[in-house]
């Protein structure tokens, strides 16, 4: 029971991180455009994604039932395998923002769950759902497993992103080239404010449901084992039945709330240095760009929430500021920025996999 109640609260320690960590995402640009400040942006961004963490639960249950096979770790280890996968992807936020690295939390933890998988199956790769292949007649992303939900999401959605606001951009240059700057930077200044509550709605679309799948995946294995048989009545709640064959995990609301609660209250926290490094150093934004990136991203984040796809917000954002810079010329691009992100990008995934992999070996020796 109490390894239970552990894998809730680091659980929620990971949300808060993740919603201080990537809360730049969601106003780095608005901030980074001076169309409001530091504080009336976080307040913005807290509302919506609580707003957002509430809505539907799709990447919630690819994380809890389509990732992992719970069935190869040992019996009563799941808990054990949870926590560690979550003291990597924790220590990998920790890690990244302090050196204002605008990193995937959403791959930290995909890493960090893989990877203790892996080591807690005593290394069957088998552990991992790599891939089930979509049914006959159906679309790609309606598949299963790392490389269909995880890995080319990871690849696809950041060119998305960047493609999207390249577009968008250039539209908008065409379609203002007879309109004065001062009107220009007056209208959009207005409508970033929209662009970027959207922007937050997506955000908790995707990143606060990825806990509730760990959460109710630790509760679904305790209830398997039998850990609360003995629970008295007003404790029901906790208890979470295992999906029948070929369906996904429920999740309750009252996971949901909790979830939706924490990654509120971290984002309410602000991520300053994340901030500075999108809103400040990676291009040169005027409210339309600001526009133009968010409601780019946005777009793609909302359109893979609604898949089942933990699709990374830091990378989709990034690019999608990259590509309304691009569209104004490459050369207003800070390309030694541009580098350092990419390669927290690549390191992500199996830095955390491996830390989670060796802590669940530490464990095994205590």
């Amino acid at each position: 029971m109490f390894l239970v109640f552990t894998v809730i609260f680091v659980a929620l320690v990971f949300t808060y991180t993740n919603g201080f960590h990537d809360t730049a995402n969601a106003i780095a640009t608005i901030i980074g455009t001076k169309v409001l400040t530091p504080r009336q942006a976080i307040i913005l961004a807290t509302i919506f994604n609580l707003i957002g963490a509430m809505i539907g639960a799709a990447v919630a249950k690819t994380i809890a039932s389509g990732l992992v096979d719970t069935n190869l770790v040992p019996a009563g280890f799941a808990s054990q395998m949870l926590i560690c996968a979550l003291l990597s992807a924790i220590f990998w936020n920790l890690l990244t923002w302090y050196f204002g690295m605008p990193s995937s939390s959403s791959h930290a933890l995909v890493g960090g769950l893989c990877g203790a998988a892996l080591a807690a199956a005593h290394g069957n790769v088998h552990a991992i759902i790599w891939s089930q292949a979509p049914a006959l007649g159906k679309h790609w992303w309606d598949g299963a497993g790392v490389f269909y939900k995880v890995i080319l999401p990871m690849v696809i959605s950041p060119i998305f992103g960047f493609l999207f606001a390249f577009i968008i951009m250039a539209g908008l240059y065409i379609s203002l080239q007879k309109v004065r700057p001062r009107t220009v930077s007056k209208t959009f200044g207005f409508l970033q404010i929209f662009s970027s509550s959207y922007l937050g709605f997506a955000h908790g679309t995707n990143d606060a449901q990825k806990t509730m799948g760990i959460i109710a995946l630790a509760l679904a294995a305790a209830t398997k084992a039998g850990t609360f048989d003995e629970l008295p009545h007003w404790l029901n709640f906790l208890k979470t039945a295992e999906p029948l064959p070929g369906q996904t995990l429920d999740i309750a609301f009252w996971i949901k709330a909790m979830c939706a609660l924490t990654m509120a209250a971290g984002t309410a926290l602000g991520g300053w240095r994340i901030i500075k490094t999108l809103g400040h150093k990676l291009v040169k934004l005027q409210p339309v760009n600001g526009f133009a990136s968010e409601t780019a991203s946005a777009s793609v984040l909302l359109g893979t929430a609604l898949l089942g796809m933990p699709v990374s917000t830091t990378h989709v954002t990034t690019t999608a500021i990259m590509g309304v810079g691009a569209a104004k010329r490459f050369s207003a691009l800070k390309w030694s920025v541009i580098e350092r992100i990419i390669w927290a990008w690549v390191l992500t995934l199996p830095i955390s996999a491996a830390i989670a992999y060796g802590l669940v070996e530490l464990l095994r020796m205590f």
